[in-house]
């Protein structure tokens, strides 16, 4: 049987005068040259270790949070011989995650009025054919108090937990095979953080279990705990369980709703994953589904918050891929593809290919990096252990954490240079 053409790759060879020669070696992407057949191999590997490691963490009760699942990938990185590749383009990425987390929790000490009544309103009007809220639609089928067993509601705290590592992902996948494509999604996704971020702090909106407890509405029942008493009880975890609220508690944020960030990251995973693999796609829009019936369902969010999620993450993604020019040049700049084919031309892995495009670490600015984020790490520590300059709960506490995140993305900047 003859085997699929395989995709050429030309990169320039510089002659001795710093000039390129005519020649150019043709190099061949393994991915193609294993053929279709190896490629979807490789592809369904990374999904089922995705899943085997979330099936895992969550068995031993450990929250799937951001930061654990990146180890997690960065050991698959390592066995694919990309390890400081990796490094040099997910650090950064953390650094700004962890940045808009630390931001979050700001939001509400801005002191504007939280939005209630004018939310339910818009929220009665949608649901008007149903007769009643969807949230209390959606609970008609737990019986009982909050309190009593309910798989329903262990199952949505399962996806509950997975609206962000399930993108990751899907942006694992991206970096894997399309690592321009990854570059494009982390970009959106730090548009789609930072508007939220500023929605938040302009338009404090609480979710309807904080309705139903200040009395704004009745009926609405908070599933989450139960949920995560289901799951805990399952699986015969106990104190050494790790809630999604212990994880976030440093910077939490309880009037936050809309846009529900947990709507529009895995609807964003969705366009991005439909744009680079096609049909396959889709199972991510499927899953975005079961997200939205989750967080209604435990009356962590309002219909209108999905609907602000949803339109929020479309915008992120077309500001991105239809941005000017010069942010595409960034991007491409950032991105480095160069890089990218030399990887993708050597067996071995990243080893061989920076070694040949002249690539190597450059431990001054990686020792520059590292200073500055244990400066802050030891400011960080002296104001949450002994208060100093207002303590933990000073806004100038995003200080130290901002010189952690900015060391830790100058050091990684290091690992790859020219």
């Amino acid at each position: 049987m003859k085997e699929d053409s395989a995709l050429d790759r030309a990169i320039p060879v510089p002659d001795a005068a710093g000039g390129e020669t005519d020649e150019a070696v043709a190099v061949v992407a393994p991915h193609h040259h294993l053929g279709r057949r190896n490629d979807r191999l490789l592809l369904v590997g990374i999904v089922a270790y995705a899943i085997l490691l979330s099936f895992l963490m969550i068995a031993r009760g450990i929250s799937l949070t951001p930061d654990v699942v990146v180890v997690g990938f960065g050991l698959a990185a390592l066995i694919l011989g990309r390890g400081k590749l990796f490094l040099r383009d997910w650090i950064p990425f953390l650094a700004l995650f962890f940045a808009y987390e630390l931001m979050r929790g700001y939001a509400d000490k801005f002191g504007l009025p939280i939005h209630v009544t004018d939310v339910v309103a818009i929220e009665r009007a949608i649901s008007a054919p149903l007769g009643q809220l969807p949230t209390t639609l959606l609970q008609s089928l737990h019986h009982g108090p909050a309190t009593n067993p309910d798989a329903l509601a262990t199952i949505s705290v399962i996806f509950y937990f997975l609206h962000f590592p399930l993108p990751l992902a899907v942006g694992f996948l991206l970096w894997i095979r399309q690592r321009r494509v990854y570059y494009d999604f982390v970009a959106a996704l730090i548009v789609l953080s930072m508007a939220a971020f500023v929605t938040f702090l302009l338009l404090p909106v609480a979710p309807p279990w904080w309705a139903d407890q200040h009395g704004y509405v009745t009926g609405v029942l908070h599933l989450r705990d139960t949920g995560f008493s289901g799951l805990a009880s399952f699986f015969g975890f106990g104190n050494y369980f790790f809630s999604y609220q212990n994880v976030y508690g440093i910077s939490s944020n309880d009037v936050a709703a809309f846009p529900s960030l947990h709507a529009a990251y895995p609807f964003l995973a969705f366009l991005f994953a439909r744009k680079a693999f096609g049909k396959a796609g889709f199972l991510m829009l499927l899953y975005s589904a079961c997200i939205w019936f989750s967080i209604v369902y435990l009356g962590e969010h309002w219909v209108v918050d999905i609907i602000g999620g949803v339109v929020y993450a479309s915008a992120a993604y077309f500001v991105v891929m239809h941005g000017p020019r010069w942010a595409r040049r960034f991007m491409d700049r950032f991105a480095d593809e160069e890089i990218e084919a030399g990887v993708e031309a050597e067996d071995e892995g990243d080893a061989g290919a920076l070694r040949r495009l002249g690539r190597r670490v450059r431990w001054a600015v990686v020792a520059q990096g590292l200073a500055v984020a244990l400066i802050g790490a030891a400011a960080a520590y002296g104001m949450n252990a002994f208060g100093w300059v207002g303590g933990s709960q000073s806004a100038l506490y995003l200080l130290p954490w901002l010189a952690i995140l900015g060391g830790l993305w100058r050091g990684a900047a290091g690992l790859i240079s020219r």
